[in-house]
């Protein structure tokens, strides 16, 4: 008799919800529901969209596992119930707190070495040593701190503990990644007194069930849980264009960066997850689309009718502030403009400017790491974008494969739940999906003047 596993995704936007074959990875059915917008929301919304999704699915499985979006803070009182609206990964408001962390910690490589990353505004410990400064009262109530994930695993279980894994505590800056372990000091250091952490649990182990008897895997972040969805192998290296523009590679060894913000993650699998991550990913075209007043489709078009090099013109993406370089407080920038330029031109700018930041990102991955990627898996809804890839393709200087679309996070978090059912860390052999091959077309001189321009903007940045 077929078994089936259910992963969900819980993203920044949206709910996702895929009950799959264990055996095949066939998926049999699917659900989504929408988070409401901005960078505090209270989790009540997320439970609710995630009732909705796994309403008339989760009784049909034998196992369970939830990816979501990383880094963001849920404080719980004694009694498991929510402090104050959780503040997500892209709530910049913390930038101060993550320089006091980092000194509290004995300056950037002594932190890169300690929590396997130099602290910055989106990781969880900055957020909660802003409540303790802030919201004395509210620190003083938090018993608890959960990632979202965490948070929403307990909803399932039917139990009250508290699990995440490797992966997912290893956003938290207080996680030892080469020890792999808490470290729970730094984490009563920010909130200003002894806070209950989650168990860590292993890749394939069942941390409950649910009421219908489904067993409950860890779950992961939502960057791990892609790297699982998409059978990630070293060599591989995965530019996912979302909300955030995120690009990671598998390593072995942990990551110790304190000079590019590479962040050292532990992934689901018992390895690394060296990452890097903007606070700018596809709303970039959005924003050049309606800056424009056109569609996505008419924007592709001027990008690609334009010469690639935008005539000189740069743009720095940071709508946002920006993380990967540790610029919070930084805007976005148009700049060397000259005689000629267009409509067209200044399209071709934005994405430029865009896929300039995700080599950057990349470039301080493979710094890190010490190898060349073998090939690029480029994912999320800007991977749609004819002209993003084309780009990117240009701007990286390699050729890139762009699977058919598909939910890699929830596809990874039923990936971990199968290993739940079987007890043994080896991915399921699923069918992989079909691949588009947009080969490179190098113009360097593309890069190197984004990189100049972006120095002498924010020379804090070279």
């Amino acid at each position: 008799m077929a078994q089936f596993v259910l992963g969900i995704d819980s993203s920044t936007q949206s709910c996702k919800a895929l009950l799959v074959n264990a055996e095949t990875g066939e998926i049999v059915e699917e659900k989504r529901a929408s988070h409401p917008g901005g960078t505090e929301v209270d989790p009540a919304h997320w439970v609710k969209a995630l009732n909705e999704v796994t309403e008339g699915l989760l009784e049909k499985a034998d196992a369970v596992a939830i990816a979501g979006q990383q880094h963001g803070m849920v404080l719980l009182d004694e009694n498991n119930e929510v402090v104050r609206d959780a503040l997500l990964w892209n709530d910049t408001r913390s930038a101060p707190e993550a320089d006091e962390l980092t000194a509290f910690l004995g300056g950037p490589q002594r932190a890169a070495e300690h929590v396997g990353s130099v602290p910055l505004a989106a990781y969880t410990a900055t957020k909660m040593l802003w409540v303790r400064k802030n919201e004395p009262q509210n620190a003083a109530r938090a018993a608890k701190v959960a990632l979202p994930h965490d948070y929403l695993t307990m909803q399932l279980n039917a139990s009250d503990e508290l699990y995440t894994d490797h992966g997912e505590a290893s956003g938290t800056s207080y996680y030892n990644t080469a020890k792999r372990q808490w470290e729970t000091s730094i984490a009563a250091w920010a909130i200003g007194h002894k806070i209950e952490l989650p168990k860590l649990a292993e890749p394939n182990e069942v941390v409950g069930k649910t009421e219908s008897g489904a067993l409950i895997a860890p779950g992961t972040g939502d960057n791990m849980g892609a790297a699982l969805g998409l059978d990630l192998q070293d060599g591989d290296a995965v530019v996912s264009m979302g909300t955030s523009a995120v690009a990671m590679m598998l390593s072995d060894v942990a990551a110790a960066d304190y000079k590019n913000n590479v962040s050292g993650f532990a992934d689901a699998t018992g390895k690394y997850l060296p990452l890097a991550c903007t606070l700018n990913g596809a709303p970039v075209m959005d924003f050049a689309a309606a800056t424009l007043g056109v569609d996505h489709d008419e924007l592709a078009e001027m990008v690609l009718s334009a010469e690639p090099g935008a005539k000189g013109a740069v743009f720095l993406p940071y709508l946002a502030g920006e993380r990967t370089p540790n610029l919070p407080h930084a805007k976005a920038h148009l700049g060397n403009i000259g005689a000629g330029f267009e409509r067209k031109d200044l399209a071709r700018a934005m994405v430029e400017g865009l896929a300039c930041s995700v080599r950057e990102g990349l470039e301080n991955i493979v710094a890190q790491r010490g190898a060349e990627p073998d090939r690029i898996i480029l994912i999320g809804g800007g991977a749609k974008s004819k002209a993003f890839r084309e780009v990117l393709a240009q701007v990286l200087g390699i050729d890139i494969y762009v699977p058919e679309p598909a939910e890699f996070v929830a596809i990874g978090a039923a990936r971990q739940a199968a290993w739940a059912l079987s007890g043994e860390v080896t991915p399921p052999v699923w069918k992989q999906p079909e691949m588009i091959k947009v080969s490179a077309e190098k113009r360097p001189s593309i890069y190197r003047n984004y990189i100049n321009y972006r120095n002498k903007l924010y020379p804090e940045a070279a």
